[in-house]
């Protein structure tokens, strides 16, 4: 019995939750850290996304049961490894999904209808995109992007057009990431697991990373640089004295570029070097350079926004 439940909650990959910390991404740099009322509406969103991902993982278990029994690591999966029942994982994923999607429509109508449109995709992707080339990148690519717009509209924030670019970029360098890693790691057994790696060459998957390895530090930097002026004239005044000195129109969210572009080159070399990338979210908890970056910018993003601007 011991057995059984600790196969299950492995089944909800919790681990995997940490994709989830990006619905806080509105409450950053929406300028709503501190409000507690948002702070409350942001951890909902979050732990209901864990819940449907949760649900979403439990399906895609059953969808792949005979796939996910050739690859190395995934055969131990409880689903795949005999340990949880298809009908118990099918039961669990809709009772979670029943029980939950009330209580997202009473957080907010536009969070309801994120959950909901992750969920179907979700589905289509378990059930026949991830069958499909260049779609299944982009179907895991609109799972991050729904998640961190999810948290826009859990909280009713508005960001720029470049913060959505800028998710994108970096959903789909992951996301193409994640197919590079699955093909090296595979090797001779790739189209046996996954049948849409037989369509991608290695080349064909080093020029996509390659593209959108530019494109998210780029969009980002655009991102950075449209945003509203962070230090205030009473800034100004209050440490410099009332010189009138041309930091009215400061950029400093720019100071945090380096390390975005710090980051995409250590996830590069994560793909390339250390043939990992399969797991993003294992690469980011255990990859410590990366792990440190992360943090780094988190300290900056928040210092020059919530610091530099009173």
């Amino acid at each position: 019995m011991v057995e059984f439940i600790w196969g299950f909650i492995r089944a909800l990959r919790p681990r995997q939750w940490v994709k989830n910390f990006a619905l806080f991404a509105a409450l950053i740099f929406a300028g709503e850290l501190f409000d507690p009322l948002n702070q409350f509406r942001a951890l909902q969103a979050f732990l209901l996304f864990c819940g449907f991902s949760s649900a979403s993982y439990l399906l895609n278990d059953v969808f792949d049961i005979e796939r996910d029994k050739l690859h190395p690591f995934k055969k131990r999966r409880p689903v795949a490894s005999g340990l949880i029942p298809p009908l118990v994982a099918v039961a669990a994923a809709l009772g979670l999904i029943v029980v939950l999607l009330p209580t997202a429509y009473n957080l907010s109508v536009a969070f309801f209808l994120a959950s909901v449109s992750y969920l179907i995709l979700q589905l289509f992707y378990s059930a026949y995109l991830k069958q499909v080339i260049l779609l299944d990148i982009m179907a895991i690519a609109a799972g991050f992007v729904l998640r961190v717009y999810a948290g826009v509209w859990a909280i009713d924030a508005h960001l720029n057009v470049w913060f959505l670019l800028s998710v994108s970029s970096f959903a789909l360098f992951l996301a193409i990431g994640k197919r590079r890693s699955e093909l090296t790691l595979m090797q001779s057994q790739a189209s046996r697991h996954r049948e849409t790696l037989l369509h991608y060459p290695e080349s064909l998957l080093d020029i996509l990373t390659s593209m959108f390895a530019n494109s998210a530090w780029l969009t980002y930097a655009f991102f950075a640089f449209l945003q509203p002026p962070i230090i205030t004239r009473h800034t100004i005044t209050l440490f410099l004295g009332g010189l009138n000195l041309p930091f009215g129109q400061a950029k400093f969210l720019m100071a945090t570029v380096p390390i975005v572009i710090y980051g995409v080159m250590r996830y590069l070399y994560i793909i390339y070097e250390k043939k990992e990338g399969e797991s993003p979210e294992r690469v980011l908890v255990t990859d410590r350079p990366l792990l440190i970056s992360v943090i780094v910018w988190l300290v900056f993003v928040i210092g020059i926004i919530y610091y530099l601007g009173v």
